[in-house]
């Protein structure tokens, strides 16, 4: 099952495009249905609808919450829809299968109010302070994704126009405008910052750690972490939230669906539009609050 495995995860990053990330949580979630397999008794490519149901059974007894279920019985689907389509299987077990619908959660924002307060904590007396307040305010003012901010080279932005070009998860490219206050706290730390940094002269990337090298999703989080603490923000903040914030903020500014939905890169307007429910349930409760017979 290994040439197998490994033969899908190569189709999920050369065809489908997949992020790494979930190229490994594929990998994860295969990995604990063969084992299943194996101490069950029964081989994965001869699996059955009744194979498949009763691991979600067990999966379930061991109290595996709904939501990884669900993602779990994804993977499966995936994993099969490949092997029949490579003519390894004769039949799909899971076309049939279901897992209880999992009611999807409404994504957290922070406040207009944290976010000013998050991005006034790092300040710009050194090579680290420069470098954050720039990294913080492109993220929230082009909702970019953490894996995409820190795969920006320096050729990526356009200083002049205030746009940045970048290639989603998926391998699609976009154009994101900056906006003026993320224009030039990115200008400040590539005049005054960058430059001090010891990095090789060829290293593209737009962000550095400090041994002069591209910034990792660990450094990021950590650093992140840190400036919410000294903001004083008491939910945990991810770079999600950021990227959940700056969607939410536009909306409830005027923004339109379609536009956020092409600045976010999402290839389906659905996953945009979770952020109307979002709007809406935040204007229930103004009307709740405000009005004399609610």
């Amino acid at each position: 099952m290994v040439d197998v495995l490994n033969g899908f995860i190569r189709f999920l990053d050369k065809e489908k495009k997949l992020a790494k990330n979930t190229q490994d949580s594929y990998r994860r979630d295969l990995q604990l249905f063969f084992d299943y397999a194996k101490g069950a008794g029964f081989n994965p490519l001869a699996a059955e609808k009744k194979d498949i149901e009763r691991y979600l059974s067990a999966q379930k007894k061991a109290g595996r919450a709904g939501s990884t279920m669900a993602r779990e019985l994804a993977s499966l689907k995936g994993f099969y829809a490949y092997l029949k389509e490579q003519g390894q299987i004769e039949q799909n077990p899971t076309l049939s299968v279901r897992t209880q619908k999992v009611k999807k959660k409404l994504p957290r924002v922070m406040t207009t109010g944290e976010v000013e307060r998050l991005l006034e904590v790092p300040v710009c007396r050194d090579v680290k302070g420069f470098r954050d307040k720039a990294m913080l305010e492109l993220l929230y003012a082009t909702g970019l994704r953490v894996s995409e901010l820190l795969a920006l080279d320096v050729a990526d932005v356009n200083l002049d126009i205030g746009f940045i070009h970048c290639t989603g998860t998926d391998g699609r490219e976009r154009i994101i405008p900056m906006g003026k206050i993320s224009t030039e706290a990115l200008s400040s730390y590539l005049q005054q910052a960058r430059p001090m940094q010891p990095h090789h002269e060829e290293e593209p990337a737009l962000f550095l750690n400090l041994q002069g090298r591209r910034m990792t999703r660990q450094g990021f989080w950590k650093l992140l972490k840190q400036y919410a603490v000294a903001a004083g923000i008491e939910m945990e903040i991810t770079p999600h939230v950021l990227r959940h914030s700056f969607a939410a903020h536009l909306l409830e500014n005027g923004a339109d669906i379609h536009s956020i939905q092409s600045m976010l890169g999402h290839a389906d307007i659905a996953t945009t539009k979770v952020y109307m429910q979002l709007a809406n349930t935040k204007l229930k409760d103004v009307y709740a609050k405000a009005h004399p017979r609610a």
